[in-house]
């Protein structure tokens, strides 16, 4: 990378099995120079895809141990990106707690504090925090950052935050602090720019994992998801909103471990549970006119989806603005019609012609609530944090 002269920010989202990454300049803008997706990352054996600005793209098989792609990664894109130099990275972390409510640079201080939160999002934060620790080991003078999925809700007030628990569970930090946070900012932040931000918006991120939240004047006051991202509506594979009983009764009654209810509530529930056939809305929908169980998950995942809109246009006062984004989000139109279909008593009013389409607009000339489908960017919101810290760095 030395003689480079451009400065660049690779930006990493860290999943179970895939790793998906951009590049972007430090001086500015929201097109990535280089895009890539990593499928079974960290295992013997994946295939890099990646897609430069020009749309070229390219295949390219990475093999190794565990842990070793994200070195890969870096490898990569400094071969491809020949007069740019990666400056710094920019990481998607799941949950910052309690105490983490902005991006933070990593340092050995932060590092240790991100430690501390794996037990509130163990299926996610440790393979976040490998790939933390593979770029130090690839180039320890990179600038890391890290941006949290919950930081965008450290705005909800207290009647949204605290459950109904004893308040020395509460301060210990058992409260809601919910996700999809980057995908909220970058919406909102969407619609500010175009002047269209309301006062009172509701967003639906809907995809394997859904959340939906009530935005008042650009500000988070409620949303779906708790403590952790289970809860909610029903999505792919985990259950949403549950009794709590029912965990005491599967323990009790049933002989369930920890593992057991951790299967049962975020691996085998959802709309595979209920459907004994997918987590996937694509095949749900395909199979629903000869599959009863089909169309129930699906009727139960748009019911969950309605009933979470009518709560939060109460906690809003109204409703002006509402988005869909997300893989059904932005793509489903049957999804979104029958979310919307028995929302006309909020003033929600569909064009079927263009929610077919999957226009940007999709409510109707006569409808008192704008409805809208977006694209999402939280790689691009990411780059954007990055960007800001870098430049604060540099005014010092």
């Amino acid at each position: 990378m030395s003689g480079s002269t451009a400065r660049s920010i690779l930006v990493l989202n860290v999943g179970s099995s895939t790793l998906k990454f951009g590049v972007f300049p430090v001086a500015g803008g929201d097109d990535a120079l280089l895009r890539g997706v990593l499928d079974h990352a960290g295992s013997s054996a994946g295939q890099l895809r990646t897609i430069d600005a020009s749309g070229r793209s390219s295949s390219i098989p990475i093999r190794g141990a565990p842990g070793s792609a994200i070195g890969e990664v870096l490898r990569i894109a400094a071969d491809q990106l020949t007069g740019h130099r990666i400056e710094a990275v920019g990481h998607r972390l799941v949950h910052g707690g309690s105490t983490m409510r902005a991006p933070v640079r990593v340092d050995a201080v932060a590092r240790k504090g991100l430690e501390a939160l794996v037990p509130l999002a163990p299926e996610h934060l440790p393979a976040e925090l490998r790939a933390i620790d593979e770029v130090s080991r690839y180039d320890a003078a990179l600038t890391q950052v890290a941006c949290f999925d919950t930081a965008f809700h450290a705005s909800l007030p207290t009647v949204a935050r605290l459950f109904g628990i004893s308040r020395e569970l509460s301060d210990s930090g058992v409260v809601r602090y919910g996700f999809h946070g980057l995908s909220y900012e970058y919406v909102t932040a969407l619609l500010r720019e175009r002047g269209e931000l309301p006062p009172r918006l509701i967003i639906a991120h809907l995809g394997n994992g859904a959340s939906l939240c009530a935005v008042r004047d650009g500000v988070s006051i409620d949303t779906s998801m708790g403590m952790t991202p289970t809860g909610g509506v029903v999505m792919s594979t985990r259950s949403g909103d549950l009794d709590p009983g029912v965990l005491l009764y599967l323990m009790r009654s049933r002989g369930l471990g920890r593992q057991q209810l951790e299967d049962a509530t975020d691996r085998s529930g959802g709309l595979l549970g209920i459907s004994a056939l997918s987590g996937d809305v694509r095949e749900l929908l395909a199979a629903a006119p000869d599959n009863p169980r089909a169309r129930e998950a699906i009727d139960i995942f748009c019911y969950k989806v309605r009933k979470f809109i009518g709560a939060y246009a109460a906690a809003l006062g109204g409703l002006d603005a509402l988005v869909f984004v997300g893989g059904i989000g932005e793509h489903s139109a049957p999804i979104r019609g029958a979310i919307c279909g028995e929302l006309g008593f909020l003033g929600v009013e569909l064009d079927a012609g263009l929610n077919n389409v999957s226009a940007p607009l999709i409510s109707a000339a006569t409808s008192r609530v704008r409805v809208r489908v977006e694209h999402t960017r939280e790689d691009v919101m990411i780059a954007r944090h990055v960007r800001a810290l870098l430049a604060a760095d540099a005014r010092r």
